[in-house]
């Protein structure tokens, strides 16, 4: 996972890394507070996302105790798939707070781009200087400054036609950005990891990109590198999907057994 400095594109990363299963099995240990303002569709299964990492997940969104919280928080999520003018307020603030305290943080920038208001608010979030961006192709494109299809917030482009604009979003954002698709790619504008892995079945689920994010937050405190984690979770994120895409029947099976195997990956139980 080490990042080359002759090759943009060094490796591919799967689950298999030593890095990641370290990664993985340190999370474990710690079990970080990862303050959550997210999606308001995707609450309780990004709750038990985190759970089944070893995170210890708080969903705290009011405007009067965002601050506070995230001083005594390890990591924060700030997801802007449901927002609102309270969101905003509440999402601004724990920013400002994440900045002034060094507290590390994944901003997921739901459908940047395709309506007004959610666009003007992710790039004030920006300035806060988010370690991780976490996005699909249609809003990277976007935030990188090029046009992006989007079907609601849904991409409508592969992430390798993203890649080039998620690498310039890194270099100018000074973050590390996570790129998800059929192969998700990790950059910091210099170095570019790619992740392959998954099932289709991940795009029917709602909340696999979302809590993705959440995932990556709860890793930065126990890396300590934006680029691990992001890397590390994309990777873990890819074979549990993989693997439960094997088993299940439908969509609803598929969602169970994501939980299962994320629970129990890297466990005697899940090797």
């Amino acid at each position: 996972m080490s990042r080359g400095e002759s090759d943009k594109f060094s490796e591919s990363i799967t689950w298999s890394h030593p890095e990641v299963r370290e990664d993985l099995a340190r999370l474990r240990r710690e079990a970080p507070l990862v303050h959550c303002i997210t999606n308001g569709v995707v609450t309780n299964f990004t709750a038990n996302v985190l759970l089944a990492v070893g995170a210890s997940p708080a969903m705290v969104e009011t405007v009067e105790e965002v601050a506070d919280f995230v001083r005594i928080a390890d990591a924060l999520l700030i997801n802007v798939g449901t927002i609102t003018t309270r969101d905003a307020e509440a999402m601004l603030k724990a920013a400002a707070a994440a900045r002034e305290t060094d507290t590390p943080w994944v901003l997921d920038p739901v459908a940047f781009g395709a309506l007004e208001f959610r666009t003007r608010i992710v790039q004030e979030l920006i300035a806060f200087r988010p370690a991780v961006i976490r996005g699909n192709a249609s809003e990277i494109l976007a935030l990188g400054g090029a046009a992006g299809g989007a079907k609601g917030v849904d991409a409508t482009v592969s992430s390798a036609q993203a890649l080039s604009a998620a690498v310039r979003l890194a270099a100018v954002s000074g973050a590390v950005v996570a790129l998800s698709g059929e192969t998700d790619y990790i950059t910091d504008g210099s170095t570019v990891i790619s992740v392959p892995g998954g099932h289709e079945m991940m795009t029917k689920v709602t909340g696999m990109g979302c809590t993705l994010g959440a995932f990556i937050a709860a890793l930065l405190p126990v890396t300590g590198s934006a680029f691990r984690a992001a890397t590390a979770a994309s990777a873990v994120y890819a074979e549990a999907g993989e693997r439960s895409g094997r088993e299940a029947r439908g969509t609803g099976s598929f969602a169970v057994s994501f939980l299962d195997r994320l629970s129990t990956i890297g466990t005697a139980a899940t090797p």
